[in-house]
């Protein structure tokens, strides 16, 4: 085995450890509104469920030297967000929302996705989406670096609402195969959902 110290690295070698291991990675596709009321869509795959009671979800959105981006800046500003599970439908669509654009101006509009008005929350989710989930704002979280600088911003969020298209929907459960769900892999790679398998659970 190779003993590596994550002291004696820069941010770029530790963050490739990362994604290289932690994989598959679930992707966030996260729409909030700007101050202004511009509806700002960006991928995360620091995404993850954090308690089913209640209903939280947890994603990690990393600082562009020091100053956070617009999908944390607005969650905080507005308390609200809804967030989408990316697809193979959808997955070139969301890429293109991970254009660097000025926050004045929507990502929403570099592509051929659809803003559809939410039920719970102000934020409009995207029609596109076979899974989305209005969101609430429970706790953010700036998180340092080695040098105490702000480095990214942990939310911390509570579903209110969830919108699940008909065709993966039974009986209280998703249809993981109709679901084609996306992970985020390292570099430029995305995975599908490849084979299944059963494992029973000790009793």
């Amino acid at each position: 085995m190779i003993s590596i110290d994550p002291k004696v690295q820069d941010e770029r070698d530790n963050y490739k450890l990362l994604i290289g291991s932690v994989v598959p990675r679930p992707i966030a596709f996260v729409t909030t509104l700007s101050a202004d009321g511009v509806l700002n869509a960006a991928p995360f795959s620091y995404f993850s469920i954090v308690s089913s009671n209640p209903p939280m979800l947890s994603v990690s959105v990393q600082r562009k030297n020091g100053i956070a981006k617009d999908t944390a800046r607005n969650a905080m500003l507005k308390g609200e967000l809804v967030i989408h599970i990316v697809d193979e439908d959808n997955v070139a669509a969301v890429n293109e929302t991970a254009a660097n654009l000025l926050p004045h101006e929507s990502e929403i509009e570099r592509t051929n996705l659809t803003p559809v008005a939410s039920e719970a929350v102000a934020v409009p989710g995207i029609q596109e989406s076979k899974i989305r989930m209005e969101c609430v704002l429970e706790q953010a979280f700036a998180l340092n670096d080695a040098e105490q600088r702000p480095a990214a911003d942990l939310l911390i969020v509570r579903v209110v609402r969830f919108h699940v298209s008909e065709e993966l929907y039974e009986k209280g459960r998703i249809d993981a195969a109709k679901l084609k769900p996306v992970s985020r892999m390292a570099g430029n790679i995305y995975a599908a959902l490849g084979d299944m398998f059963t494992i029973e659970r000790p009793l």
